[in-house]
């Protein structure tokens, strides 16, 4: 009781003291202003005056590059971010990210709902308990911490981006913000409760980190990581739909196409899929989804003699060899079921619709966009494959836009 009158007797007094001044005593400012936002005298001058000019004065954002210990998840051992390549990010979030959001949405989008610090960290986060690696995270809806910025290739004009230099950049940070930005969003404005009854059942908080890339599309997910809960999927299903590339969604489609899960109609929706996400060459025998062999897999538990069997594609085989390895009583064994030089073969030919399957599969997968690209609609006025097609028309003009628009300054 004493704290709490001491404060209100603060106030009074303040209140006290305004009260008895001349209007020709008034300031603009009862702080002292006259201390530079940036310090003209860092080494880091020039990249300090850039960030407040281009986040802090229109976004009220921080980007926190310099290592930060405190706010440093203190289980992991983790290292300062390079500086001239923090310099690069920070281009390509205001380019990639800021700049597309504001052409959509308006001004004030991420002015309101934007995050307010993007923390910086150089290494990798691996968990040594899980066999995890934490590739980003974010904390309370205001703070987006991305991590293996010193993984990034520093653009050179000997050196350019290339495609792969692109998925990259895209899988260690740019996945992740559109990830938790999405988080911030969805607690804002909640999404349907229908979406977490497309796949009730088989949410796991735990040990969905042992579940492989054909088990998780089987039932459903979009992502291993989706399966760990009805919020982590919501996010998953928008972000990838960004920023996956061409094969990875091919490979996620075959893998959720494998093992039933598609019901009648699918097929047709599925296509309309790979054209809302522009994926070309369908028809293009250079493309890898057009040649993959799908093996039947048996797996025999040793200590009960049960085998259980299933289909797994040719270039997810390592994968799922790598989950049952955890397992000392699991062995695998596997054997050519069709080799396939057609996506449409597979697709039109060797998938059978079962509509008496559950909601797994590619049609939970097919069910969970529909929700989540109408809640990005009808809340936001935002449309997910529009975000998608500004985001790689940015992309595939990286180099020009680094060349022409970004310095990189050195230490002073």
């Amino acid at each position: 009781m004493k704290k709490i009158i001491y404060i209100l007797s603060v106030a009074a007094l303040l209140v006290s003291a305004s009260s008895c001044r001349n209007d020709d005593d008034f300031t603009e400012s009862i702080f002292d202003t006259t201390i530079p936002a940036v310090d003209p005298n860092s080494a880091t001058a020039p990249f300090d005056q850039w960030l407040y000019d281009n986040f802090v004065v229109p976004y009220n954002t921080e980007i926190q590059y310099k290592f930060n210990f405190p706010a440093s998840k203190l289980e992991y051992q983790l290292a300062p971010a390079d500086y001239k390549k923090s310099q690069l990010l920070a281009h390509f979030i205001k380019y990639l990210f800021y700049d597309v959001y504001t052409k959509y949405a308006g001004d004030e989008f991420l002015k309101k709902y934007g995050p307010r610090i993007f923390h910086f960290i150089g290494s990798s986060a691996y968990s040594p308990t899980t066999g995890t690696e934490e590739l980003g995270y974010a904390s309370a809806g205001v703070k987006i911490t991305l991590i293996k910025v010193n993984d990034m290739k520093f653009w050179t004009p000997t050196s350019q981006y290339s495609d792969a230099d692109i998925d990259i950049l895209n899988e260690n940070q740019f996945h992740t913000m559109h990830h938790e930005f999405s988080h911030i969003l969805h607690q804002t404005k909640t999404y349907d409760v229908e979406f977490g009854q497309i796949t009730p059942d088989d949410y796991d908080g735990r040990d969905w980190q042992d579940r492989d890339s054909v088990k998780a599309h089987g039932l459903g997910y979009i992502t291993h990581y989706a399966s760990s809960a009805i919020f982590e999927d919501f996010v998953e299903t928008i972000s990838c739909t960004i920023t996956d590339n061409d094969v990875r969604w091919m490979n996620t489609i075959i893998d959720a196409c494998a093992n039933g899960g598609v019901k009648e109609g699918d097929k047709e929706r599925i296509y309309t899929l790979i054209d809302s996400l522009e994926i070309e060459g369908l028809d293009d025998p250079k493309k890898p989804w057009n040649h993959f062999t799908m093996k039947k897999e048996t797996a025999k538990n040793s200590e009960t003699d049960e085998e259980t069997e299933r289909f797994v594609p040719d270039f997810h085989v390592a994968d799922a060899k790598y989950q049952a390895s955890k397992e000392d009583n699991l062995t695998l064994k596997y054997v050519d079921e069709q080799k396939f030089t057609s996506f449409r073969d597979y697709l039109d030919n060797w998938v059978k619709a079962d509509n008496n399957s559950g909601n797994g599969g590619m049609n939970a997968i097919l069910k969970k966009m529909e929700k989540a690209g109408k809640w990005y609609t009808d809340k936001w006025g935002l449309h997910m494959f529009e975000i998608r097609r500004e985001v790689r028309a940015r992309q595939k003009n990286i180099n020009t836009f680094v060349k022409d628009s970004v310095t990189i300054y050195d230490l002073q």
